[in-house]
């Protein structure tokens, strides 16, 4: 394939005619004190920094961006910095999934408009992932995704913590009366002790894992915990490598193709992955053009075990002990003959190309095949009466006695009722019965919240239960584990089965064969949905108005439908007149 000129870079097209509008660009590019000399003939790379201070995942990323430029700067690139939305998990309400798509929409917006070649794409925390990558996919220039890292593994008097698994355990167990105030305290101190996303193999670390398996970043780049400092140079050598991708013209088509998706649905399930990995990856395949369903991903995680043997999935690792075992190129290896070698990297060349020489220095925490974690991928997908479109659980995160059960329905219309249910003592609830939210869906929530890991009832939890099916329309933390039936589709709000469901309703789960059911007749199904009556819009205006007009169901990602690739013909290049 033929390089790039200068004259063909799409940046020359703002810097480099002897018009007007070209003067106007350079003076001002002089007026924030650059020459010529930084721009001329060179590729302008947009880096996207979703730092912020209200965002800890990210927050060396005021940092990290000066490794980027400078491998920018080393390979003859001219960097341009461009701030983007920060999405934090922990302080953005009611959920990060209402704002995905808007981070989404402001990357392809700030990519197309702006004179750039090429991009890297900073992010790590949940939902900036999925959403940087479908904005810069749709926009198709070359880019790099640079993962922010996991953060340093928690540590409370000498016991090891996992963020968000160990606090939804603690939490059972403050709730229960099992953890007075000063150790309390000292948890809260000593979960989340550095920088970076959660270090159990919750939501972050999963899209960082599937980022890598698609090819969107350096090789092993997803698995350096963010205080290491490989990770600084990891950074410079993302910036470096952008710069040939737009002299080779690398764009994320060649990239994310059929095989590449495959790939990382497998690298995912092998990881024990967060169920939130099905919403994003169908969005991002979808945004690349690859039709990918839910039942893809439930065959491939047929045939996939668990391996990675890291929280929740697992019971001891973090992964700062996945990084030191191998990372994920150790977990690739293992998985080599079940990957499409057709699939390239950002480094141009085959995924799998040197993963024979990978190391795994950790068997326990990088199983092989034959000694998994679980003897299946790490999500299944149920379907039935209660879920047509399908919902998914993660069955090596819950207690087996759950794979198959049957009783009855005990429904909450919304978090307050089920707070008043969770938090009553006497409250007549058994281990049988199947707790259930409804109305948090994509539109319900709105947004589809990570309501779904339902706290267990006080009432069971001081007869010493920790475990029990629930059900919801809702999401939950990647970090989080028990038998939690999720993503119900089509949700409650819009009319979805769920929606019928009455308390006492016997609800049948089955993993083995992929049922998820409620014992009530069609007849009576019909007659309840003939009384159904739908519930008031949640917005009146702005965003959210528009979100509910637009958003897609779980099963198909949660994207805008407008946003679909093929809902109409691609964007022009903006005009600079």
């Amino acid at each position: 394939m033929a390089r790039k000129t200068p004259a063909d870079l799409r940046s020359a097209r703002w810097f480099a005619r002897d018009d007007m509008r070209s003067f106007g660009h350079r003076s001002r590019a002089m007026q924030m004190g650059y020459g010529p000399e930084d721009w001329a003939g060179k590729p302008v790379i947009a880096i996207l920094n979703t730092w912020s201070e209200a965002q800890p995942c990210h927050m060396h990323f005021r940092e990290r961006v000066g490794w980027i430029k400078r491998g920018v700067l080393q390979t003859g690139g001219f960097p341009m910095e461009l701030p983007a939305l920060s999405l934090s998990e922990s302080f953005v309400k009611p959920t990060t999934m209402l704002y995905r798509n808007m981070l989404a929409m402001e990357a392809e917006e700030l990519l197309r408009s702006h004179p750039a070649d090429g991009a890297v794409l900073m992010g790590g925390c949940d939902k900036t992932t999925p959403g940087l990558v479908m904005g810069a996919l749709t926009v198709g220039l070359p880019f790099v995704y640079v993962p922010a890292g996991p953060m340093l593994r928690g540590n409370y008097h000498g016991r090891v913590l996992g963020s968000g698994t160990d606090q939804w355990r603690y939490w059972d167990e403050r709730r229960a009366g099992n953890i007075c105030d000063d150790e309390w305290i000292g948890i809260q101190g000593g979960i989340a002790r550095s920088y970076g996303h959660c270090m159990t193999m919750g939501t972050a670390s999963t899209m960082t894992a599937i980022a890598e398996a698609l090819g969107l970043t350096l090789p092993g780049a997803s698995s350096i915990p963010a205080a290491d400092a490989g990770h600084q140079r990891m950074c410079a050598s993302a910036g470096r490598r952008i710069v040939d991708m737009v002299w080779e013209d690398l764009t994320p088509d060649a990239i994310v193709t059929p095989a590449a998706v495959r790939n990382a649905a497998t690298v995912a399930m092998a990881t024990g992955c967060s169920t939130n990995a099905v919403i994003h990856l169908i969005a991002m395949a979808r945004r690349a053009g690859v039709p990918l369903q839910l039942d893809d991903l439930d065959r491939i995680g047929r045939t996939t075990p668990v391996i990675a043997n890291v929280r929740p999935s697992g019971q001891t690792y973090l992964m700062e002990d996945f990084y030191y075992a191998g990372g994920l190129r150790g977990l690739m290896s293992r998985l080599a003959g079940k990957l499409d070698a057709s699939a390239i990297s950002v480094t141009g060349r085959s995924i799998t190309e040197g993963l024979e020489s990978a190391g795994i220095y950790n068997d326990d925490v990088i199983r092989g095949l034959g000694n998994p974690v679980y003897h299946e991928g790490s999500l299944a997908v149920l379907k039935g009466n209660l879920a047509p479109d399908g919902a998914v659980i993660k069955p090596a995160a819950c207690d087996p006695a759950f794979h198959a059960h049957a009783g009855p329905a005990l429904i909450a219309d919304s978090y307050p009722e089920l707070k008043a249910i969770v938090d009553d003592e006497d409250y007549p609830v058994t281990p049988d019965t199947v707790l259930v939210l409804r109305n948090a869906g994509p539109q319900g929530g709105p947004g589809m919240p990570e309501w779904g890991m339902l706290p267990m009832p006080k009432a069971l939890l001081k007869r010493g239960q920790r475990d029990m099916l629930r059900l919801s329309d809702a999401r939950m933390s990647g970090t989080s584990y028990g038998a939690c039936v999720l993503h119900v589709a089509p949700e409650a709000y819009v009319g979805g089965p769920l929606a019928l469901l009455r308390n006492g309703d016997i609800v049948e789960v089955d993993i083995a064969n992929r049922r998820l059911d409620m014992r009530v007749s069609d007849a009576e199904l019909a007659r309840r949905r003939a009384q159904w009556t739908p519930p008031a819009p949640r917005y009146g205006r702005g965003y959210g108005w528009m979100f509910a007009r637009h958003i897609e169901q779980a099963d198909k990602g949660c994207d805008f439908d407008f946003l679909r690739t093929g809902f109409g013909p691609p964007v022009d290049e903006p005009a600079i007149y």
